[in-house]
């Protein structure tokens, strides 16, 4: 009898905790929510992962810019070297947004925009503005048991893909796809 009580409690325990990492990415997408309507940005660094996002980020933006330019501009002498230089000024601008302090100086910004426009939650100029939500309308998929996907449209309709990992037991944001 008292082997088949541990058994059923190892089972409870293992389906509990795999519907906890099931759960995982809603939990951080809930987070992230809640830390950008509060603009708390330490909430917000236990569901996001800011040194994998700066890297992903940054490669994206250097592609970008080096297929824009195309291979004429990078092709010479001079153009390789404008190509280098705004690649540097780039990236260092995307290091310098992607961390906690760039997002609360974004959040700040933004708060203080939605303030002057009147778009706040009473409407009063100082109530708080309306909370920013990224991931609103978003559809989600699994694409495998360590990563989860979120996608959105911007205002042209193409996707943005914000990108899940999961990181022992927990789920972060690691990279979001920018549309090309």
């Amino acid at each position: 009898m008292k082997k088949w009580l541990v058994i059923g409690v190892v089972v409870a325990l293992l389906l509990g905790l795999a519907g906890y990492v099931a759960a995982g990415p809603y939990l951080a997408i809930h987070g992230i929510r809640t830390a950008l309507a509060e603009q708390d940005t330490g909430k917000l660094q236990k569901h996001v992962d800011f040194a994998s996002l700066r890297v992903n980020l940054r490669a994206q933006v250097e592609d970008s810019l080096a297929r824009r330019a195309g291979p004429e501009v990078s092709g010479n002498l001079f153009g390789a070297a404008a190509l280098s230089i705004a690649n540097s000024m780039l990236g260092r601008g995307v290091d310098t947004m992607v961390t906690p302090m760039g997002i609360a100086a974004i959040l700040e910004g933004r708060a203080t925009w939605k303030r002057a426009v009147g778009d706040t939650v009473g409407g009063d100029t100082y109530a708080p503005p309306t909370p920013a939500d990224p991931l609103r309308q978003a559809s989600h998929r699994y694409e495998s048991l360590s990563r989860f996907t979120a996608t959105v449209h911007d205002d042209e309709g193409d996707p943005v893909v914000f990108v899940f990992t999961r990181q022992g037991l927990r789920w972060r944001l690691t990279d979001i796809r920018l549309p090309l």
